[in-house]
């Protein structure tokens, strides 16, 4: 929009950049750039795009350069009502050209993914469940597998069953369905059939999802937390952080593994990584969990207390955030709020115990060691 024509090249390098990263996503299906470019410079009717491409979505912008700086606009749209879903506008200093691009590119699909992702689940819950596929089956069962909470995913674990008798093979549904019995497993009961089906789903979307980010990060995840096998559960990371580098729920599941593995500054890292990229993402209260986890370990209690705060803000049924920030109050030397924390902890999950946790998580003696003393001080059962 700066009317400088030697500025294309900058906005073309970018809808590139964010064509391929949006390609990546394994769930979404992305027109190809030639077919994208062929609106480039017009001001089309939004409904028509989407009639033309046969797409529900449509991701829009413009670029605005003057004395040094760039602004630059994004607006994703629903292209069946026009309604707008996502927005955001970037103030940047023009410098490092390649270096805004990348910035710019993770900042939009970070963003775009979760706001795509509610947008669907809010479709699929207007069509009739005679109707729904594999994949709507998944959306369908999201919004229990968020409380994160046994009474939740208890909901979804049958929708994500249908969808796995539907297709066998599909990885997302089988990240889900782990992620959903590792929730079981840590809160509620521990039982022996729900580590086994945990371990055993998440293996399978590793090997059904190399293709897939958020399957690798979800199975990742429930290898790390519930089989304890933290190398295999780095090397899903970082094979999800190679497919899509802004998959914000992989630095989400990166940040709580290497928390209760004991390596701080990593968990604070991804953690603060996956806040960058996805602020408002549903799963945001993890990476909040695993900033404040890293940051116990650290002696940082107050910065600790701040970031449990901020995770339950995000997620108020999560009992885990509570159980943290109690620790956090103990050292603080501030017992009386640490043992109301405490009393929510139990209040959400009635069977908590400080061995139960320990054993669960099987956390490094580094955070293993203080988190358990200031447990016990703050009232929590052993």
């Amino acid at each position: 929009m700066s009317g400088d024509p030697e500025q294309d090249y900058f906005v073309d390098g970018m809808v590139e950049d964010i064509i391929t990263g949006l390609s990546r996503i394994k769930w979404l299906f992305v027109i190809a750039r030639n077919s994208s470019f062929a609106y480039k410079g017009k001001s089309p009717d939004i409904r028509q795009v989407g009639r033309e491409l046969g797409v529900r979505y449509v991701l829009e912008g413009s670029m605005r350069r003057a004395a040094g700086r760039v602004r630059i606009t994004g607006q994703l749209v629903d292209a069946e009502n026009g309604r707008h879903i996502w927005a955001e506008r970037y103030d940047r200093a023009f410098d490092d050209v390649f270096a805004l691009q990348d910035e710019i590119t993770l900042s939009v699909i970070g963003a775009i993914e979760p706001s795509l992702r509610q947008a669907e689940i809010e479709r699929v819950k207007r069509k009739r469940p005679e109707d729904l596929d594999a994949y709507d089956l998944v959306l369908r069962a999201m919004p229990f597998i968020e409380t994160v909470m046994p009474d939740g995913v208890r909901q979804a674990l049958p929708l994500l069953e249908r969808a796995l008798a539907l297709d066998p093979d599909y990885a997302l549904a089988h990240g889900y369905t782990s992620y959903c019995h590792e929730i079981l497993f840590m809160r509620a009961g521990r039982r022996e059939e729900n580590r086994q089906a945990a371990i055993r789903h998440a293996h399978a979307a590793i090997i059904h999802g190399r293709d897939d980010a958020t399957a690798l990060a979800l199975g990742g995840f429930s290898i790390g937390v519930v089989e304890h096998d933290r190398a295999a559960a780095r090397e899903a990371f970082e094979a999800a952080v190679a497919l899509s580098p802004s998959s914000a729920i992989t630095y989400i599941a990166g940040s709580v593994v290497s928390g209760w593995a004991g390596e701080a500054e990593r968990a604070i890292e991804w953690g603060e990584q996956a806040l960058r990229l996805s602020p408002f993402d549903p799963h945001s209260f993890g990476a909040w969990h695993g900033i404040a986890i890293g940051r116990f370990q650290q002696g940082r209690y107050e910065d600790a207390a701040n970031a449990d705060r901020k995770a339950i803000q995000r997620n108020p049924g999560f009992s885990f955030p509570y159980a943290m920030l109690a620790a956090a109050l103990v050292k603080l030397g501030r017992i009386d709020e640490a043992k109301t924390a405490a009393e929510r902890v139990l209040t959400l999950e009635p069977g908590f115990t400080i061995a139960e946790l320990c054993a669960a998580n099987e956390p490094a003696p580094a955070i293993a060691v203080p988190l358990t003393e200031a447990l016990r001080a703050a009232g929590l059962p052993e």
